[in-house]
């Protein structure tokens, strides 16, 4: 972690950076530390970008297998169901036959 720094020790870097540098180099160095800071906050951005994407799509490709899943699922449900209706059609099939026969003997 960074240590945080007040207003005092921005100052005091201010004063050593002028007596070493000078006044005349310290606006051009002033304007590449900021370059600096600039590119470093693009690279970090960018790395954070790229980490996130690859975490959707981890989270992406979780949520289809999910899918899938419930898709499975859904068809063995759609199969429970059909094979009940032909057993209830079976059963209505069978009751009427025997209540039919009942009725000729």
């Amino acid at each position: 972690m960074l240590p945080q720094f007040g207003l005092s020790e921005f100052l005091l870097i201010g004063i050593i950076a002028l007596i070493v540098v000078g006044p005349k180099d310290l606006p051009l160095m002033m304007r590449r530390i900021g370059q600096w800071v600039g590119q470093a906050k693009r690279m970090a951005n960018e790395f954070r970008g790229a980490f996130d994407d690859i975490a959707r799509q981890a989270e992406l490709d979780e949520l289809r297998q999910e899918i899938e899943a419930l898709k499975k699922n859904n068809q063995l449900e759609q199969a429970v169901t059909d094979l009940q209706d032909a057993e209830r059609d079976i059963n209505s099939s069978v009751m009427s036959s025997e209540t039919s026969g009942e009725r000729q003997a």
